[in-house]
C-alpha cells in the first residue's frame, strides 16, 4: 500500500470520525450509556469523569486497529491513525478549548471556534438526557456561524468605535 493511499484512508476515517461522533453521542451517550456520560452534563470539581471512560474505549479500539495493521502496514494501520488524529483533535478542541480542562486558550476571534463553541453550549444548556441538540463536534450547523460572526462583528465594532472615540481632557 503507498503512503498516498494510506495518508487518503487516515483522512477518510478521520472525517468518517465526526458521524460516527455524532452517532454514538445521540444515540449511545445520550441513549443507555446515560448513566456514564451525565457526568459530563453535570457541574463538579473533580479532573476526571466517568464520560472519560470513552477516551479509553477509542484509544483501545485504535490500538487493535495500529497492532492488527502493523505487519506488514496496511490500511488497519491507517484507520487506527485517524481515529487516534480525530481523538487529538477531540481532545484539543472539545475538551482544552470549550470546556477548558487544561487553561491554554482565552477568547478567539475565530468565527468557526466561536461557533463552535456556541454549538456546544447549547448541547449543555439541557443537563438532562433529552432535549440536547448539536451533538456533533467539528460540524457546526450555520445557524451558529451566523450568531458567531454578528457577535463577533458587533465587537469588532465596538473596538473600533472605542478607539475613535476623542478623549475628553
Amino acid at each position: 500500500m503507498s503512503m498516498l493511499m494510506g495518508l487518503g484512508i487516515m483522512l477518510i476515517t478521520f472525517v468518517a470520525m465526526e458521524g460516527v461522533a455524532w452517532a454514538m453521542h445521540k444515540y449511545v451517550l445520550h441513549g443507555f450509556l446515560w448513566f456514564l456520560h451525565k457526568s459530563h452534563h453535570t457541574h463538579h470539581k473533580y479532573a476526571f469523569e466517568w464520560n472519560d471512560l470513552f477516551f479509553a474505549y477509542y484509544g483501545t479500539l485504535a490500538m487493535l486497529f495500529f497492532v492488527f495493521g502493523s505487519e506488514p502496514i496496511d490500511y488497519r494501520f491507517w484507520i487506527g491513525a485517524g481515529i487516534t488524529l480525530y481523538g487529538v483533535a477531540y481532545f484539543l478542541i472539545h475538551d482544552v478549548f470549550i470546556h477548558r480542562r487544561i487553561k491554554l486558550f482565552g477568547n478567539t476571534s475565530n468565527v468557526y471556534l466561536k461557533a463552535l463553541n456556541m454549538a456546544h453550549k447549547v448541547h449543555h444548556k439541557h443537563t438532562g438526557r433529552d432535549g440536547s441538540e448539536s451533538y456533533g463536534m467539528l460540524w457546526v450547523a450555520p445557524r451558529y456561524f451566523r450568531s458567531a460572526y454578528s457577535i463577533l462583528q458587533k465587537r469588532q465594532q465596538g473596538k473600533q468605535t472605542w478607539r475613535n472615540t476623542p478623549s475628553k481632557s
